[in-house]
């Protein structure tokens, strides 16, 4: 009988400490576009899962989240975001607008859908981090909606006091080998890169953020 109720109790603190380590996980979601939903690629290639994995080799107890569409917009995400709201966020990584840029949308409503969704996502969760990836337009047409289109990101960092990833795709853009053949989305190789970007930025917002 005492073995009985010695294994009963040593299940039950299993269950309790399952419990309080799904209490304790902080949640990251990741809100993009193809470049973050890892286009024509497994989702565990993408990088949100290569960062998870970051997070998880760090000691970092962290659920990450990829909400990202392919094709996605900034008017798509606004549409996208209220059921993501139900749930806890504690860093948001923002990735959105290429799409907008290539269907000529005035810079000026691209950055008031990115501002609306920060406000949504912080009016939910307060104390939320913001993590925004920057995106640079080819510069083959170096006019001033590309120079717009680039700085709208550090702009809106600066407002948010958000962290900021400068350039998302640094060290894959233009590289046939680390793209698909299309030359625009990230291969497997090229994600891997894009974690590391992204990585340089949000470890120590989710050290921080699991510091509290």
């Amino acid at each position: 009988m005492q073995c009985a109720v010695a294994a009963f109790l040593a299940m039950m603190s299993l269950v309790f400490a399952g419990h309080a380590s799904a209490a304790e996980s902080k949640a990251i979601l990741v809100f993009g576009d193809s470049l973050s939903a890892g286009f024509m690629l497994k989702r565990s290639e993408a990088y949100p899962a290569l960062l998870a994995r970051k997070l998880r080799a760090a000691g970092l107890n962290f659920l990450v989240t990829n909400a990202s569409a392919s094709g996605g917009t900034t008017d798509g995400g606004l549409e996208r975001l209220p059921p993501h709201l139900k749930h806890k966020i504690d860093i948001l990584i923002l990735e959105l607008g290429i799409n907008d840029a290539f269907r000529g949308v005035p810079i000026y409503q691209i950055r008031n859908n990115l501002q609306e969704i920060i406000d949504k996502v912080k009016a939910r969760n307060p104390n939320a981090r913001v993590v925004i990836a920057g995106i640079q337009l080819p510069g083959y047409a170096a006019d001033d909606y590309v120079s717009a289109f680039g700085q709208m990101f550090a702009d809106l960092a600066g407002k948010n006091r958000a962290a900021l990833v400068p350039y998302l795709l640094e060290g894959v853009a233009g590289n046939p080998s680390l793209n698909l053949g299309d030359g625009i989305h990230p291969n497997a190789a090229g994600q891997k890169i894009l974690a590391e970007n992204v990585w340089r930025v949000v470890e120590p917002v989710a050290n921080e953020v699991a510091a509290h």
